[in-house]
């Protein structure tokens, strides 16, 4: 598996504001879509978690996300996408990211989006996502424009360690 490292937080890639993607049939468009897919893979075999990857986490400013979200069953890249809709309902969750994987935010995200994105061949489509699919999606959006999960954290005191998080998770 040609996986890749993930930069973590502090590293001034992942701040960056990344570039649309325009030639659908580069060699390196799915090149890249394989290293999001099998970094993705290899992050949930080590670390036990993860739903979604964005292409700055590998060092890369395309706009390109990768999701593989069970039970909703949606897998694949999404490239260029965008939330074209959001509802004004809010949902306060505790957030987790693979460029800081020990530590666990509190934001606040829409509960439901509609989102435009083009598939791996540049067809233009769109999703309704609510949940957990919705809150995944706003969180590696915002990967794409230099945005990171502690830039949405409620307050000062909506950080946690992992271990402390899991710690008062109820059985």
């Amino acid at each position: 598996m040609p996986h890749r490292d993930v930069l973590q937080l502090g590293n001034p890639l992942l701040r960056q504001i990344s570039a649309p993607v325009e030639d659908f049939e580069s060699a390196d468009l799915k090149s890249l879509i394989r290293d999001l897919d099998d970094t993705l893979a290899e992050f949930v075999r080590v670390h036990g978690f993860g739903r979604g990857i964005a292409a700055p986490q590998i060092g890369l400013l395309a706009h390109i996300i990768f999701i593989r979200m069970t039970p909703s069953g949606f897998c694949g890249p999404m490239i260029n996408p965008k939330i074209v809709w959001e509802s004004s309902e809010r949902k306060e969750s505790w957030d987790n990211c693979f460029s800081f994987p020990d530590l666990v935010v509190q934001v606040s995200r829409a509960i439901k989006i509609k989102v435009e994105y083009q598939d791996h061949k540049g067809t233009l489509c769109t999703i309704d996502a609510s949940g957990g699919l919705s809150e995944l999606l706003q969180h590696e959006i915002d990967h794409l424009d230099g945005i990171l999960a502690v830039d949405r954290a409620l307050s000062a005191q909506s950080f946690m360690t992992r271990s402390e998080w899991d710690r008062q998770q109820p059985v």
